[in-house]
């Protein structure tokens, strides 16, 4: 049975939006929802991830969860989901500051 699926993108490959928009509507850059079946969604995901650069996506869907829905996410992000007791909550990564990201390089 199909589902709402949300998918938000942040500078990914021109031909991940493509491919996003070819089962999803854009309804604003990057963010693309479309009523999906589960092996369709799970097929668009793995492409996402696979291709996605340096750029990140969240994958939002219902799941039988006490939240019910399932979140999942590919690429560098701030913020990052964590399981508290079988809640997704979002955690926040401290951004790094210029020493820091000089000593890196």
């Amino acid at each position: 049975m199909a589902k709402m699926t949300v998918i938000a993108t942040t500078a990914v490959p021109d031909h991940v939006r493509g491919a996003l928009s070819r089962w999803m509507t854009e309804t604003m850059p990057g963010l693309y929802v479309g009523t999906l079946s589960a092996r369709v969604r799970d097929e668009l995901w793995e492409a996402v991830v696979g291709t996605i650069g340096s750029g990140a996506a969240v994958l939002l869907h219902p799941a039988a969860t006490e939240q019910g829905y399932a979140l999942r996410t590919a690429g560098e992000r701030r913020r990052r989901p964590i399981d508290f007791d079988g809640l997704t909550l979002v955690a926040m990564n401290p951004m790094e500051t210029d020493n820091e990201m000089a000593k890196r390089l």
